[in-house]
């Protein structure tokens, strides 16, 4: 009998859109993929080069359970640099990816039955975790009319005495919105512990993102190397804690996950302290890809009311199209062969919605548009006829 807790977890759509038009590639079709959100780059010269040493050196066993020493110092110096924000050494976790670094977090927080406050769209797996350690999702909607912001008074008419964590991530998938100062210093004063998923700083685009550390000391930051520095293979994460978590946060990374990647972890030294400049050419390529996006997505009838300014996605309505976004999706993918991603995948609130990446080559993304302008030219056609 399989467990009701991994019974329950609700599919990754993009995974299924991305599985779908790879099946549909091994029949030869030519698929534009503008569903996943992995960037399109090589690592860092300076990464490959660090972890290549670390193996030629022998450097491949257990590291401490919390991560090596030098990486988590040079988290602390990123974060002063980036953030004015002193952070401890030890109140960082290295962890393999984001992903374990928000497990254990809502881990620590909440009990059976606890109410943890996400926004509405939101990343799609936040409700998967949420759920599996036995507490629950409530959302809170955001409108695309004013940037998917938080609003404070809508906050605080859902907390009740078993909120134990507002979510938030900004810049945010699956919009590409910041949440402004006001929204986080407001989120700040809630007297409510924030976890902040902060994986997509570094990718912004004439705005700075703003960590929740700079409003308040009593918050629980997620970030790692995946997209900043288009390490995804290499599994790579970070949590940063108030002291008093510490120790219970430890506990469970040596018994759930050992330690991370020790040959990774010599990458992200490398990354944090040499790697500058790689990420600025990549901010300046996803930037016209992004600036791009936006105006071509105008021109077939979309309407972004405020533009996405960070990450590398789009989300836009797509409601005068079809309702349903996962038959919508699907049927794009299969008639114009692009891959995007159902905003339904990231709740409720993202019904109607669709997600472009532009984690792809320019030509690629000229080339999906085009498609997608065709299968609207069709499907207007289909329309009249029908009538």
């Amino acid at each position: 009998m399989t467990a009701s807790r991994a019974k329950e977890i609700k599919p990754f759509i993009v995974m299924e859109v991305l599985e779908k038009a790879q099946e549909m590639e091994k029949q030869g079709i030519d698929v534009i993929h503008l569903e996943v959100g992995e960037p399109d780059f090589d690592i860092p010269g300076c990464v490959k080069q660090a972890v290549a040493t670390a193996l030629d050196e022998g450097k491949t066993h257990y590291t401490h359970s919390l991560g090596d020493p030098e990486l988590r110092q040079a988290i602390a110096d990123h974060y002063l640099k980036e953030y004015a924000v002193r952070v401890a050494m030890d109140q960082i976790i290295v962890t393999s990816g984001s992903s374990p670094a928000i497990l254990m977090a809502l881990s620590v927080l909440c009990e059976q039955g606890d109410e943890v406050i996400i926004s509405d769209p939101a990343y799609a797996c936040y409700v998967n975790f949420i759920h599996y350690i036995g507490a629950k999702a409530v959302r809170v909607p955001v409108s695309s009319a004013d940037g998917f912001q938080f609003h404070g008074e809508d906050i605080r008419d859902k907390i009740t005495a078993r909120t134990k964590a507002i979510l938030i991530n900004s810049p945010m998938n699956p919009t590409g919105n910041l949440l402004s100062k006001e929204s986080l210093e407001m989120m700040a004063s809630l007297d409510v512990p924030i976890v902040s998923d902060e994986i997509y700083h570094g990718l912004v685009y004439g705005e700075k993102a703003r960590s929740i550390l700079e409003f308040t000391d009593q918050a629980f930051v997620l970030n790692g190397f995946s997209k900043r520095y288009a390490m995804t293979g290499l599994r790579l994460g970070y949590l940063i804690a108030p002291k008093k978590y510490i120790r219970n946060l430890q506990k469970l990374q040596q018994n759930l996950f050992i330690c991370a990647s020790s040959t990774a972890q010599k990458g992200a030294i490398a990354a944090l302290t040499k790697g500058g400049s790689a990420v600025e050419q990549m901010v300046r390529v996803y930037d016209e890809r992004r600036r791009y996006l936006i105006a071509r997505l105008r021109q077939l009838g979309f309407t972004i009311p405020v533009e996405p300014t960070g990450a590398f996605y789009v989300f836009v309505d797509a409601r005068h199209l079809a309702d349903d976004s996962y038959q919508l999706a699907f049927d794009i993918l299969e008639k114009a062969h692009l891959g995007l991603t159902p905003g339904i995948d990231f709740g409720p609130g993202g019904e109607g919605y669709l997600r472009f990446s532009y984690a792809n080559s320019l030509e690629h993304i000229q080339e999906g548009l085009n498609r997608l302008e065709q299968y609207l030219h069709n499907r207007k056609e289909q329309e009249q006829l029908s009538s």
